[in-house]
């Protein structure tokens, strides 16, 4: 039908059917990004949980990090469904999947808040009174916070949501034409990102402006990692939030607008959701990690190969055993 619309109280609506549907392909990279997030944070943990000390407090912050990850990531498969298909799991999955799905959103950004606390009292107040013991103490009570502050915010998410028809297919989400929710969204928003966006920003321009001061190499690469750590964040998920709080603003426009728009939509969603598997990629940037990830490996290849060499020598013993036998039964019949 194109660019067709009806007037109803000097109000355009456009009715537009040959608009792209980039949803299935949303949906294919959503499963693409769920395969990545488990493989590369299921080896983060691996690493950590075997070859580094969780009492270290950036440790500690970076296998909380892991696991909020996690929790994303197994939203993942539902969304993929939904885009592919539509919601086919009913209502309380859907309300579990949306608290999973903030959960792992808002504890993300807390932790990244945290973490840049700890490296901006650890580089820019030296004498602060801050020891190891108390930055275990630091690091272990917010990342408890993270995980009880991000359920609280998630459960009025998922209270909102329902799986509800849209003209034909099902879909999860909140009732598109209820304002107090929006304007809750927004508020949430604001705090749980905006608000440690900048207390972000403030902390990184005072580390950053003391360890250019400064000639310490070990602490220019660690400010580094977890810069690029906390930069990636935003990089993915900025773009997505703008792109949310636009959209309730464009009602009325043209069918080919509209198509860029949700098209760009779809682009920053994909963007902000393979957030999930960067982290894994970003922590590869320590060299100790990239080791034990080498060892972690040689290790499994060295016990296959003892495993093959404990085969193959008890096959030569099998073997020899068994010529051992015969020879004695010649020798037997022919001393008959």
């Amino acid at each position: 039908m194109g660019n067709t619309s009806v007037n109803n109280s000097d109000k355009v609506v456009y009715l537009c059917d040959e608009i792209f549907d980039f949803a299935t392909i949303s949906g294919v990279f959503f499963i693409l990004i769920f395969i990545f997030s488990v493989a590369g944070n299921g080896l983060l943990l691996c690493v950590l949980l075997f070859y580094e000390n969780l009492k270290n407090a950036t440790n500690l912050f970076v296998l909380n990090l892991a696991c909020s990850d996690l929790v994303f990531t197994v939203t993942l498969p539902f969304w993929a469904t939904q885009m592919l298909h539509h919601w086919v799991f009913g209502d309380i999955c859907c309300k579990l999947m949306t608290a999973a799905y903030f959960v792992g959103l808002y504890s993300s950004i807390i932790l990244l808040t945290a973490i840049t606390l700890d490296r901006f009292i650890t580089v820019v107040l030296k004498y602060w009174p801050s020891n190891q013991v108390r930055r275990q103490r630091f690091a272990m009570v917010a990342c408890a916070a993270a995980w009880v502050i991000s359920i609280a915010g998630s459960l009025s998410d998922a209270v909102k949501v329902k799986a509800e028809k849209h003209n034909i297919p099902v879909t999860c989400g909140p009732p598109s034409d209820d304002p107090d929710v929006k304007l809750g969204y927004y508020l949430q928003v604001s705090l749980l990102f905006f608000l440690p966006f900048f207390i972000i920003v403030l902390c990184y321009s005072a580390i950053l402006k003391t360890v250019l001061q400064s000639s310490n190499r070990k602490k220019h690469r660690t400010v580094v990692v977890v810069l690029c750590i906390v930069a990636a964040f935003f990089i993915c998920w900025g773009p997505y939030n703008v792109m949310l709080f636009i959209l309730p603003f464009y009602e009325h426009i043209s069918c080919n607008a509209q198509e860029r728009l949700m098209i760009a939509y779809h682009i920053c969603q994909i963007l902000a959701f393979s957030h999930c598997c960067m982290n894994p990629l970003l922590y590869m940037l320590s060299q100790k990690l990239r080791e034990h990830l080498l060892h972690l490996f040689s290790c499994e290849k060295v016990r296959r190969k003892n495993s093959g060499r404990v085969t193959g020598q008890w096959t030569v013993i099998q073997r020899a055993t068994s010529v051992t036998q015969n020879s004695a039964d010649m020798l037997e019949l022919r001393s008959l």
